[in-house]
């Protein structure tokens, strides 16, 4: 199973970290955001698979698959 994310708010970045932890891969949809706002989720994702090991790869503009190890 994949989750899909598509944060409107940087509160949102929760629900990223937590299906995340739990194994799952998710697609983090940021193409509702202001790209200040997307840039910040992309640092979240970008220590969160350096802290829990995994890969991020961008899948289109503004939309990234982060997989976990």
């Amino acid at each position: 199973m994949v989750k899909t994310v598509r944060p409107h708010t940087y509160d949102d970045v929760i629900y990223i970290g937590h299906y995340f932890r739990e194994g799952l891969p998710v697609v983090m949809d940021l193409t509702a955001l202001p790209n200040p706002d997307a840039q910040a989720f992309v640092d979240f994702a970008a220590g969160l698979i350096v802290g829990r090991g995994g890969a991020m790869e961008r899948v289109a503009p503004k939309v990234f698959l982060l997989r976990p190890t």
